[in-house]
């Protein structure tokens, strides 16, 4: 069930019908009826119902000459081939763009009746799949995937249903059988997944593409679940940051082991449905799993409503969906890499901007340049998709937040 935008009606005594009108404009704004409610600052934060509100550049204290020099940018392809940009401020749509890029395919490309359907869904140049989902405005979001668990799982984490993510991860995995002569192995906690500190020995060398790629191999595998278990231990686990998109697959299956659910039926009832999403699609791996390492597609004025949502602490319009206590747990910076710029990690969400611990921006990112960006002390919510997997800019939009939205918002210091 979409939540609805809840408008609150006061009678107002004492006045005539000017004073009603009068009393009714400063309650609701003028383009959407939408109530403003009690927030810091001079414009109040507002929920989405089926839409979200729209305001304007002046009304939000945005410079509009900066964002629309980096729309025009954006469609000229000097970011790469970006594919959606949608800016979000006190919870009103100030910029909301779709562009049709060039996707530049090689010439060697595989073609939509070249492969079977089941072999198709990692065949990333197959234009059914990538980076709509098959001609609608579902956008694939790759490894921002990974972030949307994490949200699922720690709803699962706050029902109690997951009673520790100190506790040991492989339990869940008890109808698996694999090599556990490793004592590492059995150390691996379920936040050491979610931290990406699993300890589990990973090849990235050479790049997606690579046919030594443990990614690669993974999503050309049968047994996804198997195929991750098997591999060994390269570190203690909680001692090293390492980018493992295994480990992601993991904590989707140990959702399951807990709630009996898989993740795409979990979240559609205690994650999407609650903040408005109803239309979405989620891959399934040969195994039966959902894809939880990269296999979500979103439009983007939902990928929007999951930065909302953390923007607001877990709240959504007076129901407390997630727990504010594992989102602040989420988006804290708590890979050992912790020098001052450096990118940080939490539980499956990065931290590009934060200082002495404290975090100023979160990220979701995912492969070919999806982005969900999140600026609790702005007010901000950023959302870019694309496809840049064969067309690249000459500009990255993974610092878009810091480097420009952010510079030209007329409010800060």
């Amino acid at each position: 069930m979409i939540t609805k935008t809840k408008h609150s009606y006061y009678q107002v005594i004492g006045l005539g019908l000017i004073g009603t009108l009068v009393a009714a404009a400063m309650l609701f704004s003028l383009d959407g009826l939408s109530p403003r409610f009690a927030d810091n600052g001079v414009n109040q934060h507002v929920w989405p119902g089926e839409t979200w509100e729209k305001s304007s550049f002046n009304a939000e204290n945005i410079d509009a000459a900066a964002i629309e020099a980096l729309v025009q940018e954006l469609e000229t392809g000097a970011y790469g081939a970006v594919t959606n940009f949608m800016l979000i401020r006190n919870g009103r749509v100030v910029a909301d763009h779709k562009f049709s890029p060039d996707l530049k395919l090689p010439e060697n490309s595989q073609g939509p009746l070249d492969q079977t359907e089941a072999e198709t869904q990692y065949n990333y140049d197959h234009l059914d799949w990538h980076p709509y989902y098959r001609g609608t405005e579902l956008h694939t979001m790759q490894s921002v995937t990974k972030s949307v668990t994490s949200a699922a799982f720690g709803i699962a984490v706050d029902s109690g249903v997951i009673p520790d993510i100190h506790a040991p991860a492989m339990p869940y995995f008890k109808n698996y059988t694999h090599d556990m002569s490793d004592p590492r192995k059995g150390d691996i906690t379920i936040e050491n997944l979610l931290t990406m500190r699993s300890g589990i020995e990973w090849n990235t060398e050479g790049g997606y593409g690579n046919s030594t790629h443990s990614t690669d191999l993974l999503e050309s595998s049968e047994k996804w679940i198997q195929y991750i278990l098997d591999k060994p231990m390269e570190t203690t686990p909680g001692s090293k940051y390492k980018y493992i998109d295994g480990v992601s697959v993991l904590i989707g299956k140990i959702l399951r082991e807990a709630t009996g659910q898989r993740i795409d039926s979990w979240a559609r009832e205690n994650l999407f449905r609650p903040i408005g999403i109803t239309d979405f699609y989620w891959k399934i791996t040969p195994d039966g799993e959902a894809d939880t390492e990269g296999g979500l597609y979103l439009k983007p004025q939902d990928l929007a409503r999951i930065g909302y949502l953390f923007l607001r602490g877990g709240n959504w319009n007076g129901t407390q969906v997630l727990s504010e206590s594992w989102i602040d747990a989420s988006i804290i910076p708590v890979t050992p890499d912790a020098r001052e710029n450096a990118v940080g990690y939490g539980y499956q969400w990065w931290v590009p901007q934060h200082e002495d611990g404290e975090t100023q921006i979160f990220a979701g990112n995912g492969y070919g340049g999806q982005r969900l960006m999140v600026s609790k002390a702005h007010d901000l919510v950023l959302v870019i998709n694309g496809w840049s997997l064969h067309n690249h800019g000459d500009k990255s939009t993974a610092t878009i937040m810091q480097k420009i939205i952010i510079p030209a918002l007329n409010d800060t210091d």
